[in-house]
């Protein structure tokens, strides 16, 4: 069960990068979700899997799982909702203002810089 959740941890971190490196605002905001998805299953994983709360081996020994990791989740699942929640509003804020979600687009909304002496502008020409 383990090798099945490290597979799916590596499979939601590499689309939740893959999104995060998009142009597109709304990718990267799900693709921040994506990540704390993935961070969450990484921690439910790293404190073991068991069947119950505890659970009787083969040898009579007694497997528990661990209640720090099933706290930090439930601490986590509460930060990222309210960060994703930001995310979205700050995304759809900057939607309303310069009417467009590619950041490129965005990069040319950005105010020129002003003429200060020694500053060269990207063809090496003094501003």
């Amino acid at each position: 069960m383990e090798l099945i959740n490290a597979a799916l941890v590596g499979v939601l971190m590499a689309s939740s990068v893959y999104l995060m490196l998009s142009r597109n605002l709304v990718r990267f905001v799900l693709g921040l979700a994506l990540l704390s998805h993935a961070a969450n299953l990484l921690i439910f994983t790293g404190g073991g899997i068991t069947s119950s709360i505890t659970s009787r081996a083969a040898d009579g020994a007694t497997a528990e799982s661990d209640s720090l990791a099933q706290a930090l989740i439930l601490t986590a699942i509460v930060i990222s909702f309210s960060l994703f929640t930001f995310a979205l509003v700050l995304a759809f804020r900057t939607y309303e203002t310069l009417e467009t979600v590619d950041t490129d687009a965005m990069r040319a909304a950005e105010p020129e810089p002003s003429g200060h002496p020694g500053r060269t502008d990207p063809s090496g020409r003094p501003s």
